[in-house]
């Protein structure tokens, strides 16, 4: 063989290899794009924190106020902290989804917190009104909504409560908050409760919208106690203690956990409403964003079982601590309110502050969404210290009426 074809066998010997490794990356890159595109189209729980801040931001363009998010961050926990989240090995610093709206200087500062299975964005229909009477700030709870969702590894009620009053704390801190306004729907009433309990300082006065956790096991009713003596009710009660949410429910569904959510929404802002009907626009905004929020990761969620007995009987009931109180409080309720305000009331007799109790019509218990001005109004006289020049003439506003 000369020594031309031996060069020139070489040459494509060697172009024959170069073109099998470009081959091999080209489809080592296609495969590792594969890889990167699979979870996105077909991913069998279609929501991501992203998602979930995309929708916030498109319920919220319903909102003439302008307003600034925010993830605060919070650390990764006080120095000393015996709550399970705060033992990060990495450190991993944890933040809030926070939004805050634009207003006029020197008007006070309302802290606005949602409730169990809810997030800021709730508030969706309520943020305009009072930007022009507050400075409004509205926070979803550590393990909800767009906040850092780290793993939920409280064993107790006394860690669980811990969980959200010191994060609460940390981003009070970080924001360089004090004297505030509080206010908390649901379970978030709960936790405004016990912050309020643990900081009174920083509270001028706390707002209960429908507040959770007021009565006791002990006070279940008879048809209640019968239930969970039949086998359904013992089936039920045991989900409940393997804390089994709602959430899982979502999450299990996948593809069409979307349109269980979009069913629920249409049905208790629309079809079974108390009161303002949601418009169509309002109505799919809200679900996208209810969606994406119950269907990201477990965190916050699986405080139910430690907070709550199963009928939702508080294990730490805040009536025992009525007479701890400390800061002026003003319940505000839905007259369809499931929540039974009798619990403030039996409260309310041992409290050293003022409080008082005030029901307003044609709302349940999402009483801002299904009777906005109503709720405004209530919140308005809650607030009259703070908002008017002679707040002792101030009277109950027309439709509200006390308990």
């Amino acid at each position: 063989m000369s020594l031309a074809r031996i060069r020139l066998s070489k040459r494509m010997a060697e172009e024959i290899r170069n073109a099998e490794m470009g081959s091999s990356a080209a489809a080592t890159a296609t495969s590792a794009k594969s890889r990167s595109l699979w979870p996105t189209v077909l991913r069998w729980i279609p929501t991501s924190t992203n998602h979930i801040i995309a929708a916030e931001k498109r319920l919220l363009s319903l909102v003439k106020t302008p307003y600034v998010q925010e993830n605060v961050n919070i650390g990764s926990g006080p120095p000393g902290s015996k709550v399970r989240w705060f033992g990060s090995k990495s450190n991993e610093q944890r933040f809030i989804n926070t939004v805050t709206f634009d207003a006029k200087d020197g008007a006070p500062t309302l802290v606005m917190v949602h409730g169990y299975g809810a997030s800021q964005g709730f508030f969706f229909r309520n943020f305009d009104a009072l930007a022009n009477r507050f400075k409004v700030i509205a926070i979803d709870q550590l393990g909800w909504g767009g906040s850092s969702r780290p793993d939920f590894k409280c064993k107790n009620t006394e860690e669980t409560e811990a969980w959200f009053i010191d994060s609460f704390e940390e981003w009070r801190k970080a924001k360089n908050l004090s004297n505030f306004i509080l206010l908390g729907h649901s379970f978030g009433g709960y936790v405004a409760a016990k912050y309020a309990l643990k900081h009174p300082e920083h509270v001028q006065h706390l707002i209960l919208v429908g507040p959770a956790g007021f009565q006791a096991e002990s006070t279940m009713p008879e048809s209640l106690i019968q239930f969970r003596a039949s086998w359904k009710g013992a089936i039920l009660n045991h989900l409940w203690e393997s804390n089994f949410t709602p959430q899982k429910i979502i999450r299990g569904l996948g593809p069409w956990g979307p349109n269980v959510v979009r069913r629920y929404t249409t049905a208790r802002f629309g079809t079974y409403s108390t009161g303002d009907v949601l418009a169509e626009g309002e109505s799919g905004l809200l679900t996208d964003y209810v969606y994406h929020t119950l269907a990201a990761k477990a965190s916050g969620e699986l405080c139910l079982k430690y907070i709550f007995s199963f009928g939702a009987f508080a294990r730490m009931p805040l009536l025992h601590s009525a007479a701890e109180w400390k800061v002026p409080t003003t319940f505000i309720y839905g007259y369809q309110d499931w929540m039974n305000y009798e619990g403030a009331q039996e409260a309310r007799k041992q409290m050293k502050v003022p409080c008082e109790i005030i029901r307003v019509p044609q709302g349940g218990h999402f009483v801002f969404i299904d009777n906005p001005s109503g709720f405004h109004s209530a919140v308005l006289y809650a607030c009259r210290r703070f908002l008017s020049l002679d707040p002792d003439t101030e009277s109950l506003p027309e439709g509200l009426s006390s308990a």
